[in-house]
């Protein structure tokens, strides 16, 4: 090899952790300005030089596209090193490694890729293209050899390919044929970009500057910003999720719950002394009669020391048939309830209260409520409840399967309008005595 060296540079923190992951399928992206085509053109260089003779293919939508963000900065970087050749549209290095660009545009471009062999794909802006064309790449990451065989997809919210991958990588909704483990997103945001931020800051402000929706998914890197008509535009995964800790034992515990044959919903939340509420557990499942959900419950909180279970007033309504009230089959099974207030409008006021930014001790921005990231159906449930079309005061109780959970948190939120207070300090003995005197003079 020649005395020049490829200078491959030095990662961010977001793009080094996408370069050490060991997924399958890499899902790298969800904001604009995020790094991803450095990263992209890192592992590609990295790859070929560290295994030798390895087959690398990169796919955008169109070969322009390709050109300028990807062909023209790689043989900048590796000039007098590898060999472009127009003809076949692929870098050669010297130990015998191959980086291949192509595109697939059009519905029908994905069937070019039938039969070939390919050890590391990267589809860019993945969101251009159908699932259609992420499953014919994908069955062409093969080979007898030894070496790795990776998926890397880098990508933002918006445009047809939204909906795959937003199941695959954000909501991680698999089918049988799917491994979880298999799949990873990493997000990364301009604010995760210190090189461009420090380059362009006036970037930043452009991205600030788009409308509602295009902000909320371009700069906050929101998958469901595009959603029409969404009830909750004001939660963000970024500011309102958080990762699973474990529950300080001074924290008070609660449950509240929506329950029907349909579906039962279950939200656990742990409060701080501050008012913080932290939802740590869900459970969300259907045909379960009262016996058996109070069980499940049960088996859920072993060990925890429960408040209250907070649940609709409905569940106090005696049965015609029978005479009982569901209320109280929940309670001879050992999970009594209180009853919550379950007016709609003052309700979800109340919900969005809790979701309402503040600011943080260190500038940054907070909220009251924040959900463990292991929570996954409410956060997605929270992210696609509709406004009803009739009164844009209320969420709309269609489709039924997105109200449970929702309804399940608004109850809750109903019952706990003031957070309380931070605790006092002790008072000291001279405060103590002065209180004590004015008592005394009032007497």
């Amino acid at each position: 090899m020649p005395d020049r060296k490829i200078n491959l540079g030095i990662p961010q923190p977001k793009q080094e952790e996408f370069l050490r992951s060991k997924e399958k399928y890499l899902c790298y992206g969800g904001g604009r300005g995020g790094g991803k085509s450095w990263v992209l053109r890192f592992a590609a260089k990295l790859y070929a030089l560290k295994y030798p003779g390895i087959r690398q293919l990169i796919v955008r939508r169109s070969y322009p596209e390709l050109n300028e963000n990807h062909i023209l900065p790689l043989r900048s970087e590796t000039e007098g090193i590898c060999t472009f050749r127009d003809r076949e549209k692929s870098l050669f290095f010297p130990n015998g490694s191959r980086i291949k660009f192509s595109y697939c545009a059009n519905p029908g471009d994905e069937r070019q890729f039938s039969g070939q062999e390919w050890d590391i794909i990267y589809l860019d802006e993945a969101q251009q293209l159908p699932e259609s064309a992420f499953s014919a790449l994908r069955a062409t990451l093969r080979g007898v050899n030894s070496f790795p065989k990776r998926f890397f997809l880098f990508c933002n919210p918006g445009d047809v390919g939204m909906p795959w991958i937003r199941r695959l990588f954000v909501e991680r909704d698999f089918n049988e044929n799917e491994n979880p483990s298999d799949y990873r997103f990493i997000q990364a945001l301009i604010s995760d970009n210190r090189a461009l931020l420090d380059a362009d800051p006036g970037y930043l402000s452009a991205l600030k500057s788009l409308s509602p929706s295009l902000r909320s998914a371009w700069l906050d890197g929101d998958w469901y910003s595009f959603e029409g008509g969404r009830f909750f535009p004001e939660f963000k995964p970024s500011l309102h999720t958080v990762d699973p800790f474990p529950i300080p034992p001074d924290f008070r515990l609660y449950r509240s719950l929506d329950y029907g044959l349909d579906m039962l919903a279950v939200l656990w939340i742990a409060v701080s002394s501050t008012g913080e509420e932290f939802v740590y557990r869900e459970l969300h499942r259907p045909g379960l009669i009262a016996s058996e959900a109070a069980e499940e419950i049960l088996r859920l909180s072993e060990g925890e020391k429960i408040e209250c279970t907070f649940a609709p007033p409905d569940l106090w309504h005696r049965s015609q048939d029978t005479g009982l009230r569901i209320s109280d089959l929940f309670a001879s099974h050992g999970v009594p309830f209180v009853r919550s207030n379950s007016e709609r409008i003052g309700g979800w006021q109340a919900l969005k209260e809790h979701l309402r930014p503040l600011p943080g001790p260190d500038g940054s921005q907070t909220s009251r409520l924040k959900i463990f990231r292991s929570c996954g159906t409410l956060i997605k449930h929270l992210q696609l409840l509709p406004i009803d079309d009739r009164n844009p005061c209320d969420a709309s109780v269609e489709p039924h399967e997105l109200t449970h959970i929702c309804d399940a948190l608004r109850y809750f939120c109903s019952m706990r309008t003031f957070p309380p207070r931070s605790p006092r300090p002790p008072l000291t003995e001279s405060q103590r005595l002065a209180r004590l005197k004015k008592a005394a003079l009032k007497g």
